[in-house]
């Protein structure tokens, strides 16, 4: 075989390696995927995310069920000195915090490198979270999950809900 055959031959290869790689599946709320898992018992079914993970690998979880509550469940903010009590009284922060481990467990498991979070939630908030009086007043913040995860390498994919 000539040397420029045998070239062209290993960067065929190369190129036909490359397009059979996975891309990295993606975490995703799971309210956002039509799961009733809302504190409410109901989803927040986005259709642009159900668009935009067509055809992609995906990881549904709900940090706030895997750390143990139930759905539906008492409304939870945090709160300014960073605990997260419901709207009865209760402080809620251990199952935020074993919710979010799990949730980058199942994460690491399956290889997520990015996830897409559920703006506002106490869990999920990336850019807002509520300002924990349940006043319906939006701070910039973020969630207990999503400030873990950010802190363990996964990266928040921006997804601007309309």
């Amino acid at each position: 075989m000539l040397p420029q055959q045998d070239k062209e031959r290993r960067s065929e290869s190369i190129s036909i390696r490359l397009s059979k790689m996975k891309t990295a599946p993606i975490g995703v709320s799971a309210c956002l995927l039509g799961f009733n898992c809302k504190y409410n018992g109901k989803n927040n079914l986005n259709l642009e995310v159900i668009n935009f993970i067509k055809g992609k690998e995906v990881v549904p979880f709900c940090p706030e069920e895997l750390g143990g509550l139930q759905t539906p469940r008492i409304p939870s903010e945090i709160t300014q000195n960073g605990k997260v009590i419901n709207q009865v009284g209760q402080d809620v922060t251990n199952n935020f915090t074993q919710g979010a481990f799990k949730a980058l467990e199942i994460l690491k498991t399956n290889n997520c490198e990015s996830v897409i979070l559920k703006d506002g939630s106490p869990s999920c908030g990336y850019t807002f979270i509520y300002d924990g009086t349940f006043s319906n007043v939006k701070i910039p913040g973020e969630g207990i999950t999503c400030k873990y995860l950010k802190n363990n390498g996964i990266k928040i994919i921006d997804f601007i809900e309309t």
